[in-house]
């Protein structure tokens, strides 16, 4: 059975890019887009697992080819890109989504520079690093999407973790530049703003009833956020949907940021 019968296929045909898709939020949304349609290239820093969710999408009746990719590499991003384009002749839609979970560091001088070199190359270079590889491709489809993923801590600042919160406020203000230089290449250009959310980053903690349910009353909804609800946002900023939204970022994270 295809993944897009009996579904809305806001995506046929259209050829879409996702990084760390193997797992997570990267995963959810690389599933939606098939369930409607797209045609993916799954590309993450781990092959096997981007191999073997490409692979369940073709199972599905879908079209995936998965590349290895670490972001904090432009040839690598660069090559990810070329592969959509030979394998379907053009990009439209390109979901920047591969990034690192933060280092608690509760004495902010014992964060080490060799952490913070790497984090900050990743979470903020490698959508940099994606976008620079993108547009041309975008630009000779003629136009397209591209939806970055932000965080809360995009938006707001916790204890302990200053190298990722300045990394994705960076992703945040790249956003926002971007979608400026962007738009008159009709190149729209959007972010999702997730919060707690039941994905592989939070390590030991999935595995913690007790944590998990500290971290749930902690957020205003009551509970910690699903992928796929993550991904259904990222879905809508690349659709048409979302013709007039130019550089938005859009939270996802149960309330907050209202905090």
């Amino acid at each position: 059975m295809s993944t897009s019968q009996g579904r809305s296929a806001r995506f046929t045909g259209k050829s879409i890019l996702v990084t760390g898709a193997a797992s997570g939020i990267g995963l959810a949304v690389a599933n939606a887009f098939a369930a409607e349609g797209g045609r993916l290239v799954l590309a993450d820093l781990n092959a096997a697992g981007a191999e073997g969710a490409a692979s369940q999408i073709r199972n599905n009746g879908g079209e995936a080819v998965a590349t290895a990719l670490d972001v904090a590499d432009f040839a690598q991003c660069e090559a990810a890109v070329a592969l959509a384009v030979a394998r379907y002749g053009r990009l439209d839609i390109a979901i920047n989504n591969a990034g690192m979970p933060s280092v608690i560091t509760p004495e902010f001088e014992d964060f080490s520079l060799e952490a913070w070199r790497r984090l900050i190359d990743v979470n903020l270079g490698g959508v940099f690093y994606c976008l620079k590889a993108q547009v041309p491709a975008l630009k000779a489809a003629g136009g397209g999407a591209i939806v970055n993923t932000a965080s809360v801590a995009s938006l707001v600042a916790a204890p302990g973790m200053a190298a990722y919160v300045a990394s994705k406020h960076g992703v945040a203000g790249l956003t926002k530049a971007a979608a400026l230089d962007l738009i008159r290449y009709r190149i729209r250009v959007n972010a999702v703003c997730p919060g707690m959310i039941r994905t592989p980053m939070l390590g030991p903690l999935l595995e913690d009833a007790q944590a998990m349910q500290h971290i749930a009353g902690q957020m205003p909804i009551g509970r910690v956020g699903e992928a796929e609800e993550v991904a259904r946002t990222v879905l809508f900023l690349a659709s048409d949907e979302a013709s007039y939204m130019v550089g938005a970022l859009l939270t996802v994270d149960g309330g907050v940021v209202l905090q």
